[in-house]
């Protein structure tokens, strides 16, 4: 039988429109909707916290791509209000993330992937509702950029081989999974 593979850690970002300003009664339950798909699709979550974003923060955070058309328009819009941030682990975090959000184009996604997050719940191509890093790199700067605190590199060392091999338990309250240490699994 084969070891599983080493788990892949991306960010993913539930966005204002997701999280504050819902327009119709059934988005209010969308946080916790794709929280609930987040684990349905077997993804650990390593962090996650509820923030907000000031108009600077937002800048820093989408400087690639200053100088667009929509560049403006998305910073203030990420300024608007609460958001969740997730770190998000499993063997294909990045692509797996990316496909269960859907195309970026919210017309697209309600088209060809009606069933993604961003075909049933997004509302312009800025106000869809989900941000996922696009690649490893860009994970690790973005959860950087998110979760300061979290050192990435002895999550690696320590936490990702117990988590991989299934010494884990999931937290509701703190809504992450959780390492079991020594004494716990002894006890489980």
């Amino acid at each position: 039988m084969a070891a599983p593979r080493r788990l892949q850690l991306t960010l993913a970002l539930l966005k204002p429109d997701a999280v504050a300003h819902p327009l119709v009664s059934e988005r209010r339950l969308f946080p916790q909707a794709v929280h609930a798909a987040i684990l349905r699709h077997q993804f650990l979550i390593v962090r996650a916290k509820e923030l907000r974003c000031g108009p600077e923060q937002s800048r820093r955070f989408y400087r690639e791509h200053a100088g667009r058309f929509f560049y403006q328009r998305l910073v203030e819009f990420m300024a608007s209000g609460p958001m969740w941030a997730y770190i998000l682990a499993h063997e294909n975090a990045v692509p797996l993330w990316r496909s269960l959000m859907g195309p970026t184009k919210v017309f697209r996604a309600r088209h060809s992937d009606p069933d993604s997050i961003r075909g049933a719940y997004g509302l312009t191509d800025t106000r869809n509702t989900t941000h996922g890093s696009d690649s490893p790199a860009s994970a690790s700067r973005e959860i950087a950029f998110f979760f300061p605190e979290f050192d990435e590199r002895r999550w690696y060392e320590q936490d990702e081989p117990r988590l991989r091999h299934g010494q884990l338990f999931y937290s509701p309250e703190e809504r992450v999974h959780r390492v079991l240490r020594a004494q716990e699994a002894d006890v489980t």
